[in-house]
C-alpha cells in the first residue's frame, strides 16, 4: 500500500515539476529583448564591427579536401610532387626496425625475432619444446579495463 502511495506522490511531483517549467520557459521567452538589426552585427569589408577598424583584413580560411589533406602529408618536402622515396619512407622506417643486423636484408630470424625470443623465454628447461606449461606462458595477458566510474 505504501508503494502505491508513494508512488502517487512521485508521479504528482514530476507533474508538477514538469507543469512549472513549461510555465517558467513560457514566461523567459517573452521576456526576451529583440535582436539587434543584421546590419548593424554584419561584418564591414573582412571585419567586425566591434574589432579596431585600424586592423588588417582577416586572411580567407582555405578549404581543403581529404584528399588534398592526404596528398600534403605524402609530399614531405611540398613541392606539388610525390616521388617514390616519399611515399616509401613509413616503409622503410617500418623494415629498418625489423632489419636488426642493417644489412638491407630480412632473414626469416629477424622477421620472426619477437615469436623466437617469446619460444626462447617460454623454453625454462632449454629443450627446445615447450611443454603444456610451459607453452601457457605465452598466451597473451588479458587486458585490464580502467574503470568506467570513480563513484
Amino acid at each position: 500500500m505504501t508503494r502505491i502511495m508513494a508512488g502517487g506522490a512521485i508521479t504528482l511531483l514530476l507533474v508538477t515539476g514538469a507543469f512549472l517549467f513549461w510555465q517558467g520557459h513560457a514566461e523567459s521567452r517573452s521576456a526576451t529583448p529583440a535582436a539587434p538589426p543584421v546590419e548593424a552585427a554584419s561584418p564591414k569589408s573582412g571585419q567586425l564591427a566591434f574589432l579596431n577598424p585600424s586592423l588588417p583584413a582577416l586572411p580567407e580560411a582555405t578549404l581543403k579536401t581529404r584528399e588534398e589533406k592526404r596528398f600534403g602529408r605524402a609530399d614531405k618536402d611540398k613541392d606539388g610532387k610525390i616521388t617514390e622515396a616519399e611515399l616509401l619512407a613509413p616503409r622503410h622506417k617500418a623494415f629498418a626496425k625489423l632489419d636488426l643486423d642493417h644489412n638491407g636484408q630480412l632473414a626469416f630470424n629477424e622477421w620472426a625475432a619477437k615469436t623466437i625470443n617469446k619460444f626462447e623465454g617460454a623454453d625454462d628447461d632449454r629443450s627446445g619444446t615447450l611443454t603444456a606449461t610451459e607453452y601457457a606462458e605465452t598466451a597473451p595477458k588479458p587486458r585490464v579495463h580502467p574503470a568506467r566510474c570513480s563513484c
